[in-house]
């Protein structure tokens, strides 16, 4: 005799909701999209009236120069030595190439350091150090630029002046390095000094940035490069820094931002003296530094004048970043390439 077992009748599936296709999800992905676009929009209306505006306000200066306005080094708001009669002359050229070494000199010191520092806190540091040094970091970002520049004038100027001599009279002779490091000035005032204080005043963005870039390496490349018998040290070259290339980029590029940029710290450790040299222990002087050591004396074509350099530092900053995107392009179209 057969028997009939009461099977429990099938549950209907509930149907599901279409998230991407409901009222209210496609009006939500308009209007987020729309607040993206609108936020992207108007950074760079921002940026092109901060252009407009300040070559307005410095177009009289700009007109009357020419193209004499970046390439003269000659900056002077009276000139009684001109051939012509007593008038201003306004020439940048000095004053880019000192913003130029200070930022150099900055990156040089403050790369590596801060590249150090970001891979031993992800990589190396026990969870109580690595807390305690992200803690540290972050607390001399938030020192203001101006206690940067009393301590590099009243501390760190007079004291390296005896290391300013001691390098020029150890590569005293050699060519090209005895012009590079020559005669430090007395003062310790300098392009060194200040490219020191600015490195100091970087190093927290940099590292900060590339702390959170080496986080995003996946675990599981690091462990297959160890697994195939890498030391940490290869781990770190074959799996870290090529995933992290584009990022590391954008960190220095905010760190040159930041130096060419930075006025106080600069203002007070550089040595106010607008000449051409190739001696990083002499005096200069730099973009940012002369418009506010300038500006409260300044009035018709001088201000006009000073203006025009801010014009001039907003266009090398985006020149820069511009060409950084590049390199990031091609570098990491190169990656793929070898990848494949």
């Amino acid at each position: 005799m057969t028997k009939t077992l009461n099977r429990p009748p099938a549950s209907t599936p509930a149907p599901q909701t279409d998230l991407t296709t409901s009222g209210g999800g496609v009006w939500g992905d308009r209007v987020f999209a729309a607040v993206c676009v609108a936020a992207g929009a108007l950074v760079l209306a921002i940026l092109a009236l901060i252009l407009v505006t300040t070559t307005q306000q410095s177009w009289a200066a700009l007109r009357d120069s020419g193209l004499s306005f970046v390439t003269s080094p000659r900056w002077v708001a009276n000139d009684p030595d001109g051939d012509g009669p007593l008038g201003p002359r306004f020439g940048a050229l000095a004053l880019i190439y000192g913003t130029a070494i200070v930022s150099l000199i900055a990156l040089v010191i403050a790369v590596p350091i801060s590249i150090g520092i970001a891979l031993f806190i992800t990589e190396l540091a026990p969870r109580r150090l690595r807390g305690l040094s992200v803690t540290v970091i972050d607390l001399l970002a938030a020192v203001p630029s101006v206690v940067f520049g009393l301590w590099g004038i009243l501390v760190v100027a007079p004291a390296i002046v005896p290391v300013y001599q001691w390098i020029h009279d150890l590569v005293d002779g050699i060519p090209v390095l005895d012009t590079v490091f020559g005669v430090p000035v007395s003062s310790g005032r300098g392009y060194m000094t200040a490219g020191l204080i600015v490195a100091i005043m970087i190093i927290p963005i940099i590292t900060s940035i590339a702390r959170e870039v080496f986080a995003t390496v996946p675990e599981a490349d690091k462990h297959a490069a160890l697994a195939l018998g890498a030391t940490r040290w290869e781990m770190i070259r074959g799996a870290v820094f090529p995933h992290s290339f584009g990022g590391l980029v954008g960190a220095v590029m905010l760190g040159l931002g930041r130096a060419m940029g930075e006025t106080i710290a600069v203002a007070l450790t550089i040595g106010a003296a607008i000449q051409i040299t190739g001696n990083v222990f002499q005096a200069g002087e730099a973009l940012p530094s002369i418009i506010v050591r300038q500006w409260g004396e300044s009035a018709g074509q001088h201000r006009a004048a000073l203006i025009g350099l801010g014009v001039v530092l907003f266009a090398l900053t985006i020149l820069i970043n511009l060409l950084a995107r590049i390199v990031v392009r091609h570098a990491e179209a190169r990656m793929k390439g070898a990848a494949r």
